[in-house]
């Protein structure tokens, strides 16, 4: 046993050796080891990239002069050597972008994304190229936790130990039991064992806490049963002592079990840091000490540097290279290293490094080879006997799949209310379909209207199936995640999402279809049904796979919602329904042949007019009405497959005219499965080529108007770094002379607050958050927030700056003893944990917007945008002041983005007080140290600061004032001074009988005797309320009330809600908004790219259409076909416009920067440009190419009506994105907005055939019946129309010439029919229609002045449809509750 572990239990090792047991895991533990020398990675330096807008990224010559520069190569790792024996541990130190996480990466056996790898790995005995097919064994726990949201902790544990079952414990008679044991042991052993039935969740799902998150993470990795685990800073977001808990853990299973376990930590306290057998501490990729952990500190103190009494010793190994950080023992001024490679020469001459050269032979040693035999030994037995011998999973191939299905129900079930909302929204969509197409006619009018229905079953199946492309990425991550843990073969995943499909869809088409097919009135007899319910069953499995496909075939998910849309627009246009087969263009009847719906349509129209006889009525039938009634007289006109002459037609003749046949339907069945066999095939292969994201660090983004001043600033040369970081001046922390107190607003006010209690409502009943909690903040105060993990010091926080919309609040906050001012929002900074910020801002634009729109409107602009450069100054921003904020991973890193959001903050000038809830979560030792010390900073100058925090070193305790204890339940434990290195809150417990030990950071003393192991069992906040201190801290404040109510009011309140006025914040919010939907290339570029193929496809489709009556109903299909451009953009646009609502309502909309009418207003207008593009792009690419009129009043109007059009969709995306509560429900709402508005505007059936029902309401408030109405108008009334001869009527005419038998007929109902040969004598030709006009006006669109009405109304809709996105913006917006 390594000496470092004697502060383990006895009984911790037990646990370990039970664990391993109870999956029937040999007692032999598995080693095996790891030895790594010469290590050196290279990977593309891209330290800044150039992030193009819509206009440079047209600049070709820029981009040729960018493609010929070579990016230079950085070295990520430069020599790294060491060696982990079975049973040690190893902790890996450096600052973020020291190679930490790469160096793990490659221990893990993942080389993916750099461009070279030199030097050898060796796990035991085997070189790296021989582990792949242990990569089960080999594991490493990544910083990200990927889960599904909806699966609860059992479920997801009861995956990762059905996979992991070992052959002999699978063969038991009560193997479950034993698996089961496994399984709530491991939760044990993370003290997570109360989650068991809660959800893992995410952001829009309730689920377990952050904490608790990261323990299912470490668990499952744990479940892997792997012999060499490398952890990713995986503390991060456990507070301190379930931190210790996992190191000890860890540290339990490498004793008993010989693991070889790698670390890399951020802010590790001391507790955890002697855990560890050895250290390997990184600087810039170089390796400065690698050594036992016991002989790390003496080693640098050695070299000259000093190590404060109780700091983290892990934080004081990473902070020697840092000017500012580390302290030089008197002495050692000017013989101590100061960089990274001095530091490595010294140490590479020390006698540590010689002792560790000695151990990298390991490979090669007898102990090493058998340890390695031993080990492939052990996992051949574990693996099931049908795997192949390279296998590196461990059940047999069946048994992944029932695991998979069994997961792929669980997540179903656990997101009910999505599956629900979209049955129930199918259920709807067939009620209203089945009414809109309600007892279709057996006759001819019911051709158009039957065929409707069953393009309309074929296609909403369809659209519904594209929902599938987004899962395929929401999944993704965590298949990779699993991949790598050697869990299943993701063929198995694949099969199992089928098997989970097969019964959901069989129950989504038995409602859909029985609800609609009898509702339209189809053929009425069982085996027609169940011949329809089985090829929509098919067609929809079908579409699945192929939407599955799609999204497992691209690596973005842009390119896949591209290549769907695409898919949708083709497969919806190509059926067979809007272009009949015998008029499809020989260039794209390709699109036909290779479309699955297109086999079924086909099917489903012989099932229903197979053997059917259909008359010939109304206009199809010529001439009837009064006096017209001897067939032998009549002829059927424009029906296809009609014979002239004759007055009815078989249904066999009308399907034979379109090239269908009763025969295909089951050769066309067999053809879709076909395909479905294909999409699988294509799912599956695609599937196994995943791929993590590549581990690159995050790179910055300049924009490429700014790229002329901030790339020299950002791409410095590494010697020039460490020059300046060595001058004395060179950086600003370093020099306290420099002080900025002449710029800083000093804050003169007392903030109190007394007896505040927080309730919310809850199901199981009200709920107290605070307890009578009381304090205050007096300026140059610098106050502690603490407690553990829900203890309610975010809660606090959002009380006191007037941040909550729920729950009822009792208690006084005051400022000066007075009333919180109608100002107060905006005169306090708030920094809240997260980092929200508009990606496409640069740095700079971030604080000038703040600061223009919240300082008071009387102070000049110049002024204003001089103090954003102080605080830049301050913050040491000016680096970055000219890169784009970005999404965290591509732009600022965690660290930047912390500073950012403070500078946010600041250069509002708040004049009474500062509050930030946890700036250092997520940072290293020297950040977070940074960030406190800034904070220390603009106490001094007369801020009021009040920071919550998470285990704090004790560097970083050592500079707060005060410190305000919170126990569970929001109950105060300790409200007073720290005093000189906490003397006075030490004093404290020590009375009360918890005294703190030396070496003990006193911070995570504190925590723990308050909530955690050392509580006694005593209630500390009764303590608190019967000590004296508590007495003296009541009267204090009330002093301070008195004294400051009775003196003048420091801050004045100017009495505006808003600092600045409205068409300030209207201009301000607009620009912002424009430049970044300017630089939102990929967001803009989307939607003109969907407008020009939409165009261009539906224009070569309808290629010049002619004059015939057969090309008038073409002429309806393409106007209709415009309207499908919407639904792709409109999905596009609303995720953005939901993440901007998100970054408005989290922040600036609860600092009062400005008012949602200028948050709506400015989304509106920044849109605008590029709706006139997409209106001209669409128009020119179509409009001429289907053969429309070219006279301008003609194309004029038609190019107006389209335009406005734009403008309603956009509408209509944003006002259902801004009361949606997430991407999601928007999504889901979509559809069917769009599909009522789509059915009911009178193209899919006639005016006059749409039930009376809707017929008088929902006709008439749909925007799309008059955008159609006015561009058919604009483009077909008063043409001439031409029959060909197949469709003119021929009979011959009861007595007389043509013309005198049809003279009553052409008065009457055939009045607008036009009659080619009045003289003769037999033959007579009929044509249908004489003109446009008559066809326009069978569509309800009687005059010319009907166009232009039309268009009239359709701004209305434009105009309406913007002002409900204010509406329900407007109320969405609550108001923030006050004390009462």
């Amino acid at each position: 046993m390594p000496p470092s572990s004697d502060s383990m239990t006895p009984s911790d090792t037990d646990n370990a050796k039970e664990g391993d047991r109870g999956l029937g895991g040999p007692d032999q533990p598995r080693r095996l080891g790891i030895t790594w020398t010469d290590l050196t990675v290279k990977a593309v330096a891209a330290d800044a990239t150039v992030h193009e807008n819509f206009a440079s990224q047209y600049n070709i010559p820029e981009k040729v002069r960018d493609s010929r520069r070579k990016l230079p190569l950085k070295t990520i790792l430069d020599g790294i050597h060491g060696c982990v024996k079975p049973g040690e541990m190893l902790l890996v130190l450096g600052r973020p972008g020291s190679g930490c996480t790469t160096l793990l990466s490659l221990l893990a056996n993942r080389r993916r994304g750099y461009t070279s790898v030199e030097g050898d790995v060796h796990y035991g005995s085997m070189p790296a190229a021989d582990a792949g097919q242990y990569r089960g064994q080999i594991v490493m726990n990544t910083e990200d936790e990927l889960f599904f949201p909806s699966l609860t902790v059992d479920q997801t544990m009861d995956f990762a130990t059905r996979l992991k079952m070992p052959l002999a414990a699978s063969q038991d008679a009560n193997a479950e039991q034993l698996r089961i044991a496994t399984r709530d042991h491991l939760l044990e052993s993370m003290g997570i064992s109360h989650t068991h039935t809660t959800k893992l969740g995410n952001e829009f799902i309730r689920g377990v806490s952050g904490g608790e998150r990261k323990r299912v993470s470490i668990v499952e990795c744990m479940a892997t049963r792997g012999s060499v685990f490398c952890w990713d800073n995986s503390t991060r977001g456990l507070d301190a002592s379930n931190a210790l808990e996992w190191a000890k853990a860890v540290r339990a299973m490498t004793d008993v079990l010989g693991l070889a376990s790698i670390a890399t930590l951020y802010q590790a306290g001391n507790g955890i840091y002697n855990l560890f057998d050895k250290v390997l501490v990184l600087d810039g990729g170089q390796q400065i000490y690698y050594g036992p952990m016991k002989e790390a500190r003496p080693f640098m103190e050695q070299l000259g540097f000093a190590c404060q009494e109780g700091a983290n010793v892990a934080d004081f190994l990473t902070g020697v290279t840092v000017p500012t950080e580390r302290k030089i023992r008197p002495g050692h001024e000017l013989s101590f290293p100061r960089t990274a490679e001095a530091l490595k020469i010294a140490y590479e001459a020390s006698p540590i490094f010689p002792r560790m050269q000695a151990e990298y032979g390991y490979p090669t040693s007898d102990d090493a080879r058998e340890n390695t035999r031993l080990f492939q030994q052990d996992v051949a037995a574990e693996k099931h006997s049908q795997l192949p011998g390279s296998s590196p999973l461990t059940v047999s191939f069946p048994m992944q799949v029932k695991a998979c299905v069994i997961r792929q129900y669980q997540i179903i079930w656990g997101d009910k209310s999505t599956f629900i909302v979209k049955q129930g929204f199918t259920m709807m969509q067939a009620l209203i379909m089945g009414s809109l197409f309600y007892n279709a006619p057996e006759d001819s009018g019911g051709l158009f209207v039957k065929s409707g229905a069953l393009f309309f079953s074929l296609l909403y199946n369809a659209l519904l199936s594209m929902t599938e492309v987004t899962d395929s990425f929401s999944g993704r991550p965590i298949l990779v995640k699993h991949k790598f843990f050697a869990f299943y073969h993701p063929a198995a995943f694949c099969i199992a999402q089928i098997t989970a499909d097969i019964p959901l869809i069989l129950f989504q088409i038995s409602v859909f279809g029985v609800i609609l097919y009898f509702l339209v009135g189809f053929t009425a007899t069982a085996a027609a049904f169940f011949t329809y319910w089985i090829i929509l069953v098919v067609t929809t499995m079908c579409m699945t796979a192929l939407f599955r496909a799609i999204g497992a075939a691209f690596s973005t998910f842009d390119a896949a919602a591209k290549l769907a849309g695409l898919t949708i627009t083709s497969t919806m246009l190509y059926t067979g329904y809007m272009i009949q087969k015998p008029q499809m263009h020989p260039w794209f009847v390709w699109l036909y042949w290779i479309n699955p719906l297109a086999y079924a349509f086909d099917a489903l129209l012989s099932n229903e007019f197979h053997g059917k006889i259909i008359d010939c009525v109304g206009h199809n039938l010529i001439p009837n009405g009064p006096g017209y009634f001897d067939p032998a007289h009549q002829s059927c006109a424009g029906v296809t497959g009609a014979i002239q002459g004759q007055t009815s037609l078989m249904g066999d003749q009308y399907l034979d005219s379109l090239t269908y046949s009763h025969t295909h339907i089951w050769r066309n069945l067999g053809i879709i499965i076909a395909w479905w066999a294909l999409f699988v095939i294509i799912t599956v292969v695609s599937t196994m080529r995943w791929r993590a994201a590549s581990e690159g660090g995050s790179t910055l983004l300049i924009p490429r108007e700014r790229s002329k001043y901030a790339l020299p600033a950002v791409q410095h040369d590494e010697e020039t770094k460490i020059e300046t970081k060595e001058k004395p001046t060179g950086s600003k922390i370093a020099s306290p002379d420099d002080a900025p107190e002449r710029v800083l607003i000093k804050n003169t006010s007392i903030f109190t607050w007394k007896d505040l209690s927080y309730t919310v409502k809850t199901p199981e009943g009200d709920r107290l958050l605070l307890d009578k909690v009381q304090g205050w903040v007096k300026p140059g105060m610098l106050g502690a927030l603490m407690g553990s993990s829900g203890a309610g010091k975010t809660t606090l926080l959002d009380v006191l700056a007037q941040r909550k919309t729920e729950g009822s609040i009792r208690g006084s906050i005051l400022v000066d003893g007075r009333p919180l001012p109608i100002s107060f929002q905006r005169s306090a900074g708030y920094c809240e944990q997260l980092d929200v910020h508009e990606p496409f801002a640069t740095v700079r634009e971030a604080l000038e917007f703040s600061a223009l729109l919240r300082q008071p409107r009387d102070v000049p602009r110049e002024e204003k945008i001089r103090y954003v450069d102080t605080i830049v100054d301050l913050l040491e921003l000016h680096d970055l002041a000219d890169t784009l904020i970005g999404q965290p991973g591509a732009g600022l890193s965690i660290e930047q983005r912390k500073r950012v959001t403070i500078g946010v903050e600041l250069v509002a000038k708040p004049s009474i007080l500062i509050f930030l809830d946890e700036p250092t979560s997520g940072l290293d030792g020297q950040s977070a140290y940074n960030t406190v010390r800034f904070l220390r900073k603009l106490a001094d100058v007369g801020q009021a600061v009040l920071v919550t925090i998470h285990q704090p070193s004790a560097q970083v305790f050592s500079v707060f004032d005060t410190l305000l204890l919170l126990a569970g339940g929001g109950k105060t434990v300790y409200f007073g001074d720290i005093g000189e290195n906490g003397q006075t809150v030490k004093g404290y417990f020590d009375r009360y009988g918890a005294p703190c030990p030396d070496e003990t950071n006193l911070a995570e003393h504190m925590i723990d005797v308050v909530s955690g192991s050392l509580s006694q069992g005593k209630d500390w906040s009764q303590v608190w309320l019967s000590s004296p201190e508590h007495g003296a801290v009541t009267k204090e404040l009330d002093e301070l009330i008195v004294t400051a109510a009775s003196k003048p009011a420091k801050t004045v309140d100017d009495g505006h809600e808003f600092a600045t006025p409205l068409w300030v914040q209207l201009k301000l919010v607009t620009q912002r908004t424009s430049v970044s939907l300017y630089r939102n290339v990929d967001h803009v570029n989307n939607k003109i790219a969907l407008h020009i193929f939409s165009a261009l496809f539906n224009g070569f489709s309808f290629w010049q259409i002619g004059n015939s009556v057969t090309d008038l109903q073409m002429r309806l299909f393409t106007v209709f076909n415009f309207i499908f451009v919407a639904p792709g953009v409109i999905n596009h646009m609303q995720p953005l416009f939901i993440q901007r609502r998100n970054i408005f309502e989290t922040r600036e909309k609860k600092s009062k920067m400005y008012s949602w009418v200028a948050f709506v207003a400015a989304l509106i207008v920044s849109e605008v440009p590029y709706l006139v593009i997409c209106a001209v792009v669409y128009f020119c690419c179509w409009y001429y190419t289907v053969g429309f009129p070219t006279d301008a009043s003609r194309a004029g109007s038609t190019f107006f009506v389209m335009l406005m059009f734009e403008f309603v969709y956009t509408g209509i995306g944003q006002f259902e994105a801004a009361y949606a509560p997430n991407e999601l429900f928007a999504a889901l709402v979509n559809p069917v907005v769009i599909g009522i508005l789509v059915s009911f505007c009178g193209v899919l059936v006639p005016y006059s055939q749409i039930q009376s029902f809707w017929r008088y309401w929902l006709y008439w408030i749909n925007p799309l019946n008059y955008l159609i109405g006015s561009m058919l108008v604009f483009d077909i009334w008063g043409t001439d129309v031409t029959c060909t001869p197949a469709e003119l009527a021929l009979f011959d005419p009861g007595n007389g010439t043509c013309g005198e038998y049809l003279a009553g007929y052409m008065q009457g109902m055939g009045g607008g029919a036009k009659l080619l040969n009045p003289d003769a004598t037999a033959q007579c030709q009929v044509c249908p229609y004489s003109s446009g006009s008559v066809y326009l006006q069978a569509l309800n669109l009687n005059e010319y002045y009907y166009g232009w009405r039309d268009a009239g109304i359709v701004v209305i809709f434009a105009i309406s449809s913007y002002a409900l996105v204010f509406l329900l913006m407007k109320l969405r917006t609550k108001t923030s509750k006050k004390a009462e």
